[in-house]
């Protein structure tokens, strides 16, 4: 969505370089529903920087904006609904977003234990 270029030439100093590509931090998540998905399965596994892949699921019957969020294939959660619209309508027009694990945390509270970073190429 063009806001979203909007945003990143606003906010170009908050870039990112990674193999000499440049992207916008668009959005930092805690991991929703982590309790119910594989984060417990593949915590031992999982690394800070790890990429994940997101799914948009528009028919899903708890939220039209829904965002899975995939770990080498294996449900990890979504992305919060109260933070999800802004990425789903960047999804749904085709922007090429990108995601990976910012944060891992042994904690007893499900939402402080995977943090998630979103990313659009400039």
């Amino acid at each position: 969505m063009r806001f979203l270029l909007i945003l990143s030439l606003l906010f170009l100093p908050l870039a990112q370089a990674q193999s000499n590509k440049v992207r916008l931090l668009v959005q930092s998540s805690p991991l929703a529903g982590s309790q119910y998905y594989a984060v417990g399965q593949f915590w031992q596994e999982l690394k800070v920087g790890d990429t994940l892949a997101l799914i948009r699921e528009p028919d899903n019957r708890h939220d039209s904006k829904a965002i899975r969020v995939e770990w080498r294939g294996h449900r990890l959660g979504y992305v919060p609904r109260r933070e999800n619209g802004a990425v789903a309508a960047a999804m749904d027009a085709g922007e090429p977003l990108s995601a990976r694990i910012s944060r891992l945390t042994e904690h007893a509270d499900p939402w402080r234990r995977v943090e998630i970073e979103i990313f659009l190429p400039l």
